[in-house]
């Protein structure tokens, strides 16, 4: 059952909860939500019969989420804020952690803002690349998704952004205004001064992410899995992610 929260600046924040136990918060990725980044994978089933409550969150713009279409409401600040929000209306305190892809992102806010919140956390979807060019095609890909004749959109990532914002009629303006909204990439000296253990994974070809290593070793406690053969978009579901989640909360 779909729970909502209000954010400080009024934005209501969807999330539902499933299974009893240890409390495992789910933020999913860009263009995505909760159902096609978590349920549907199979990720609800993993946790609650591995003895979690899996509290998953719809990101603003998102889901069933609200909507706004003005970048200012998108920085990932107020984002990991959202994700604290539904923490402390779902009694997620002391919780683990994890986020896929722009959910990643905005875990390392909350881990770094809020340790005192967390047990561990993953981090999935983001890579070595976090560490130069994280945020540098936004613009571009913003660009694409607003484009009226999507046949003039000639770069590859940037079509497939678009490709796959269009799905099951999800609100392009609000997406775009997410795209654009204010980032911070946590330095590597910066990372090292987290409090909690990190998993990084990545899949072995997921170009947009480079491998999981560099980004593992730039955290004071961190760690990282590689999931062969898959790329950006097939690593979610994988049978070797899930066992390494497990494994490491469990740890």
């Amino acid at each position: 059952m779909t729970e909502f929260v209000k954010a400080a600046d009024g934005v209501r924040i969807a999330y539902e909860i499933m299974g009893d136990g240890p409390s495992v918060v789910l933020v999913h990725g860009f263009a995505s939500n909760r159902v096609q980044n978590w349920k549907a994978p199979g990720w609800y089933d993993t946790l609650t019969e591995a003895g979690y409550r899996v509290v998953a969150i719809d990101c603003r713009g998102h889901g069933e989420s609200d909507k706004p279409h003005d970048p200012a409401f998108y920085n990932h600040t107020l984002m990991a804020e959202d994700v604290v929000a539904v923490m402390e209306a779902a009694g997620a305190g002391d919780a683990f952690l994890m986020g896929y892809s722009m959910g990643g992102f905005i875990s390392m806010h909350v881990l770094m803002d809020h340790p005192d919140m967390l047990q561990k956390v993953v981090i999935g979807g983001v890579g070595g690349s976090y560490l130069g060019t994280a945020f540098g095609s936004r613009e571009g890909i913003a660009e694409a998704l607003l484009e009226p004749d999507k046949n003039k959109i000639t770069d590859p990532v940037q079509k497939s952004f678009r490709e796959f914002a269009e799905r099951s009629g999800k609100d392009i303006q609000a997406l775009a205004a997410c795209m654009r909204g204010k980032r911070h990439a946590f330095t590597a000296a910066e990372l090292a001064q987290s409090q909690r253990p990190v998993l990084v994974v990545c899949g072995e070809k997921d170009a947009l992410t480079g491998p999981p290593d560099p980004l593992a070793a730039a955290f004071a406690d961190g760690r990282s899995v590689t999931v062969a053969k898959r790329d950006h978009m097939t690593t979610v579901g994988d049978k070797v992610y899930k066992l390494a989640v497990v494994e490491f909360f469990g740890s």
